[in-house]
């Protein structure tokens, strides 16, 4: 039975929809994966790569280390092999962060700086790491529906069938 705390929940969670992501995604092919489908960063693919960029930008603000990124918009990775590497990579670093965090932790307040939005901010990191889970799922909404649009279904996505709280 699960016993963690959000952070963990949320997690698992980015880690067993990326896995259902990544796999359905692998159904289309290159073509089909980069083609502009009108979504808010174009295809499939340039999606997923910003999901990846959102994610190293945001763990890197928790975890102290350092992910190569490019300027929001820039494709990380062109070959979709190499980028669902790196996002494999990434999701353990989310289970390992979050492994490691506690209420103290999440309460303590964090300044943060936009370059998107230009601006600093301090608040709980509590807000910020909701954030961050937020902005995943955010986007892989999208990606589920423009993966619906070529008739790919990804299957059930609500966090009570997540398999480790079901185990």
């Amino acid at each position: 039975m699960f016993t963690g705390h959000y952070p963990q929940l949320m997690a698992e969670y980015n880690c067993w929809m990326n896995e259902r992501l990544y796999e359905a995604c692998r159904q289309l092919g290159d073509e089909l994966l980069k083609a502009d489908r009108g979504a808010f960063f174009g295809s499939i693919h340039h999606t997923l790569n910003h999901i990846l960029w959102g994610d190293r930008v945001w763990l890197a603000r928790f975890n102290g280390k350092t992910y190569d990124v490019k300027a929001m918009g820039e494709p990380l990775y062109e070959d979709f092999s190499q980028l669902h590497a790196a996002r494999v990579a990434m999701d353990q670093d989310f289970l390992d962060w979050a492994a490691g965090i506690d209420q103290a932790w999440l309460s303590e307040p964090m300044t943060w700086t936009s370059k998107l939005y230009g601006m600093s901010q301090t608040v709980p990191r509590w807000i910020l790491v909701t954030q961050m889970f937020n902005h995943q799922t955010h986007h892989r909404g999208q990606i589920s529906t423009l993966l619906s649009q070529l008739g790919v279904d990804i299957g059930i996505t609500d966090i009570p069938m997540l398999p480790v709280l079901n185990a």
